[in-house]
């Protein structure tokens, strides 16, 4: 199946006073990776989330942005660290007294160092807040999902005309390499006939099986057959439904391996034009399958 790697959603859902906003971006990336931004009160979400974007995607950077908020919350509360705050006070004293300073120790010092004043740690219930998160992220990831496949379809479409002029490409150097053997023996005998200037007579026989030889070596039906094959193999995948990315990118290595085998062997200018019309639209395929999940 084709599916693009790259995609947005974003989704809003609010129940009674709290809001769920859940943004999700995608971009290529050769393994699975889920970065999440999450206020610190709610990363007990963390693991649910990361869990239920696997379920669904195999593959890509995956970026999402988790943001709730209450229209009827209080102010937030803020609690003080006493023990923290009285030993910090004490270390500014002894170094106060140290350097002979004249001057109060400012509570603004003392309210700035870290863990002094930190923010109440307000009872949250858990199930209630994954219940609205998951119910958002499912909505989040059913868009997400369907613009991957927007994507894909597109691509989908673009890989269908580029594998036909490839097929087009492979009729195209069967027929150039037919009959090699005739082609072999011609040029023995002219070639023989201008260094000899005709003064040798020519065995027949002998050039037929130099001929059959130079033949075998330059038989590249092997190699077509193959390619045929991976042409098959290309479009099961496309049609398949588990994700295609890596296989392709996998099968598109051995229609390059035959390529050039075929091109190495033929010996032959026009099989060697066509070879390189046929890779170029591998390659234009290679840089759209980097975006494929």
């Amino acid at each position: 199946m084709i599916r693009s790697m790259t995609a947005y959603a974003g989704t809003a859902l609010t129940f009674d006073e709290t809001e769920v906003n859940i943004e999700i971006r995608g971009y290529n990336s050769r393994y699975l990776d889920i970065t999440l931004r999450v206020t610190p009160a709610y990363q007990f979400l963390e693991d649910n989330i990361r869990q239920a974007i696997a379920a669904r995607i195999t593959r890509g950077r995956i970026e999402v942005k988790l943001s709730i908020q209450s229209a009827g919350e209080e102010p937030e509360a803020f609690q003080i660290n006493e023990s923290i705050a009285e030993g910090y006070y004490a270390a500014l004293k002894k170094l106060k007294n140290h350097l002979n300073l004249a001057e109060d120790i400012p509570l603004s010092l003392l309210a700035a160092k870290n863990g002094v004043i930190e923010p109440a740690k307000a009872e949250i219930e858990t199930d209630t807040v994954w219940s609205m998160v998951s119910e958002v992220l499912d909505q989040a990831l059913d868009e997400f999902v369907e613009m991957k496949l927007n994507e894909g379809r597109n691509i989908s479409s673009d890989f269908t005309e580029r594998l036909e002029e490839i097929c087009l490409h492979i009729r195209q150097i069967e027929a150039q390499s037919a009959g090699l053997l005739d082609v072999y023996q011609k040029r023995l005998k002219e070639r023989i006939n201008a260094l000899t200037q005709g003064m040798v007579e020519i065995d027949a026989a002998r050039i037929a099986q130099e001929a059959a030889f130079l033949a075998d070596k330059s038989d590249i039906s092997e190699e077509i057959v193959r390619a045929k094959s991976h042409l098959g193999q290309f479009k099961e995948l496309m049609d398949a439904p588990e994700p295609a990315g890596r296989p392709l990118n996998f099968l598109l290595q051995e229609f390059n391996r035959e390529f050039n085998t075929m091109g190495n062997k033929a010996g032959n200018a026009n099989v060697s034009h066509i070879i390189v019309s046929a890779k170029t639209e591998l390659e234009k395929i290679r840089e759209q399958v980097q975006n494929i999940e």
